[in-house]
């Protein structure tokens, strides 16, 4: 937050959303942390209150841009990887879009804090991806040059991703296994809907699929599970989400944790080829 309050514009609206979002979601995961660590309920806040905060928190991040959007030229359409002209317009349905994009992000970095280090190692790689598509998304003759939206402004969210690297270098030397720092919801919701809002103001909400594939890796994996065993009353993995299915095979705590890093890393240039691969 300092770091980009120090760097950034602050007359800009898309830095200002994206610490809004990123302080709302984790304040979010702080009262649920605070519940479970102080107050001594297990449970914290459950699914269904924290699912309505997350919703209303993207309902209400995705009324403002849209409030502020033509001020700002920001076009609400959603655009298709690979594509160079193709693009949806979604009319009412973006703010549901919007708001499927912040949980969904916010909620999968939550899945996959399981063991220490994956999640900031994963979401540092997703920031710096990120930090790339900003840069040329509000670069006019760049983003003329890769056919891909120009998005004045966005640019300044850059330093905002710079920001998310740096702070997840910083927070990755004491997560690191074994860990003496753990992230807990107030991070892992936080930061997972700051990747989110990032992938909507850079018009790369699609490539996100792509970007946090780990991510989507995780939350696929448990939804598969549940889905399985309420049919089958069988398991798909060992033990969801996937990385803990790992665990339970043998495979070594450390092992898994850079495993995942190079298919984070594998998923990011996979992400960064849609630039030019239109």
């Amino acid at each position: 937050m300092v770091s980009t309050l120090l760097w950034s514009s602050l007359v800009n609206l898309y830095v200002w959303l994206s610490l809004g979002v990123t302080l709302v979601f984790g304040a979010i995961g702080f009262v649920d942390d605070y519940l479970k660590v102080v107050r001594g309920h297990n449970m914290g806040l459950t699914s269904r209150q924290k699912l309505t905060l997350q919703i209303f928190a993207g309902a209400a991040a995705a009324g403002v841009l849209l409030t502020l959007a033509p001020t700002y030229q920001f076009d609400p359409q959603v655009t298709l990887p690979f594509f160079k002209e193709l693009a949806l317009d979604l009319g009412v349905f973006y703010v549901p879009f919007v708001v499927l994009v912040l949980v969904g992000s916010s909620n999968s970095v939550n899945l996959t804090d399981g063991l220490d280090g994956l999640a900031i190692g994963c979401t540092m790689i997703g920031a710096a991806t990120y930090a790339v598509f900003t840069y040329v998304a509000g670069n006019r003759i760049i983003a003329a040059y890769l056919q891909i939206q120009y998005v004045g402004g966005v640019g300044e969210v850059t330093v905002f991703c710079a920001a998310l690297v740096g702070a997840a270098l910083g927070f990755l030397w004491f997560n690191t296994h074994p860990a003496d720092v753990f992230m807990g919801d107030v991070g892992s919701l936080s930061l997972g809907a700051a990747i989110g809002m990032v992938a909507v103001l850079s018009k790369q909400e699609i490539v996100l699929v792509l970007v946090g594939g780990v991510f989507v890796m995780e939350a696929i994996s448990v939804m598969l599970q549940v889905a399985f065993f309420k049919t089958f009353k069988r398991r798909i993995f060992r033990m969801s989400p996937i990385h803990h299915h790992f665990e339970m095979v043998g495979w070594a705590e450390p092992k898994i944790i850079v495993r995942f890093w190079i298919l984070a890393l594998i998923f990011a240039l996979a992400a960064l080829s849609t630039l030019k691969l239109r």
